[in-house]
């Protein structure tokens, strides 16, 4: 039997109420995702950073700066992409995702996805690509690989910000972004 989709606006709602771990305690406010509700494509990244839950919005700061520039290479803009977290509130201190957050706030991206329902899923870093992916491979091996989860195909990339700290990964991020153009055209 397969479950009706639930609407962005009431998944949106649900997490706007959700206090179903502490991080809820910290938050200024939640960051649910944004963009086309039917898009091609679903960006995952990780989790809100400090600017993030300022504004309640996705990739804000200097690595949503360089995402921008990134999708431009892959001949997409911010509106033809729907990007959202596995998490949707701000881990103190940007520290990490703890194993029991993402277990509570992931029903939330798996209802946005099937809403959505996408033909490409860009996970951004490690926590991303192993939660949609089911694995313990890390980003390093598996970047700019397309796989398959389900009827999706996942493309993993570096998250923007790794780039931000290690400019060597640019390269990568720069090629996966052209790849994944690629795919899109093809």
């Amino acid at each position: 039997m397969h479950k009706p989709h639930i609407p962005l606006d009431e998944i949106r709602a649900e997490v706007q109420a959700c206090h179903r771990c502490p991080l809820a305690d910290g938050r200024t406010q939640t960051v649910f995702g944004e963009g086309n509700p039917n898009a091609r494509v679903l960006i995952v990244g990780e989790a809100p950073g400090k600017n993030e839950d300022l504004q309640g919005e996705p990739f804000v700061g200097a690595a949503g700066k360089y995402l921008n520039e990134l999708l431009a290479i892959a001949g997409l803009k911010r509106e033809d992409v729907f990007i959202a977290n596995v998490l949707k509130c701000r881990p103190p201190g940007n520290r990490n995702p703890r194993p029991e957050e993402i277990e509570l706030c992931t029903p939330y991206l798996r209802e946005q996805t099937r809403t959505i329902d996408p033909e490409f899923i860009v996970t951004l870093g490690n926590f991303s690509t192993k939660f949609i992916l089911k694995t313990e491979v890390g980003i390093t091996r598996l970047h700019g690989k397309l796989q398959m989860a389900g009827k999706f195909k996942v493309f993993p990339i570096f998250h923007p910000a790794a780039a931000l700290y290690d400019g060597s990964k640019r390269v990568a991020l720069e090629d996966d972004f052209a790849t994944l153009g690629e795919l899109l055209r093809a």
